[in-house]
């Protein structure tokens, strides 16, 4: 049986704020809430970890299609890379592995059981599940918990998920390790075309895993405006022993500072 560890599970439920929860309601039509959105990124990074350190940064122009919504008992978030998207020799991913998929759906545990199970910051809790796919030797990862949408000061809606880390493909396959993941996104500025400025960002940290050296962490914060149909914006990311490899091992540097700048179009 996985066990989670105490500490992170407060994590989800601490009454950090005075702000009550804003309950999901299910009584009646639980479609009626629905939306969907898909945008399509255009990504060049600058020093994304790991990478050897006898070669340099690590560069890279991708394409990325990043989508999400909402359909009943359904939260989904997802995107899809393709890596060396300009074919440029010069590009680090250049005729290296050109596909990585994330996908991510939670099913509301208020909407399957007709309760509002909202306390304290918490708004609704959903058993969450993460796959990753692709990249180098064959990745394929799983990861089931439990989530959670919790209102924190300032940032208002923040998604809070426990993972405990399944690997389908790989050296060490089964049940290895757990994750704790974190996602915000904050307007705070509005100009008079009704464009805005934000704030959005992700953690997700790895940890207890027996196939890798250390605990990971890659925290991501950007700063971005937003049209109705466009978006600009820049990314950095703090990486830390990332995908558990610790920094110096196997000639790699796992820990630093990378750069992303995008642009959006919105569909």
């Amino acid at each position: 049986m996985v066990k989670f560890s105490k500490s992170l599970v407060a994590l989800l439920v601490a009454a950090a704020t005075a702000t009550p929860a804003l309950a999901a309601d299910y009584s009646g039509d639980i479609h009626k809430n629905d939306y969907k959105w898909m945008q399509f990124n255009l990504m060049h990074t600058i020093d994304q970890l790991p990478y050897s350190k006898s070669a340099g940064g690590y560069n890279d122009t991708y394409m990325e299609m990043e989508f999400g919504g909402r359909s009943g008992m359904w939260d989904l978030y997802g995107y899809v890379d393709v890596f060396d998207v300009l074919n440029n020799r010069h590009d680090d991913k250049h005729q290296g592995d050109n596909l990585y998929m994330k996908f991510a759906p939670r099913l509301s545990l208020d909407a399957l059981t007709g309760k509002d199970l909202s306390f304290g910051p918490v708004q609704e809790l959903y058993i969450a599940n993460l796959n990753s796919i692709g990249g180098p030797d064959g990745l394929f990862e799983s990861f089931i918990g439990l989530g959670s949408d919790v209102q924190v000061p300032w940032f208002g809606k923040v998604g809070m998920n426990l993972y405990a880390r399944h690997v389908q493909e790989g050296a060490t396959t089964g049940w290895n390790g757990y994750q704790y993941s974190m996602n915000w996104f904050k307007p705070f500025y509005t100009f008079s075309n009704q464009s805005f400025l934000a704030y959005q960002g992700y953690l997700d940290y790895m940890f207890g895993a027996k196939d890798t050296s250390a605990d990971g962490t890659g925290f991501f914060h950007g700063l971005y405006w937003h049209s109705d149909r466009y978006a600009v914006g820049y990314g950095l990311k703090y990486f830390n022993d990332v995908y558990g490899l610790q920094n110096g091992v196997y000639g790699l540097k796992t820990t630093g500072f990378g750069h992303y700048f995008d642009v959006t179009y919105k569909f």
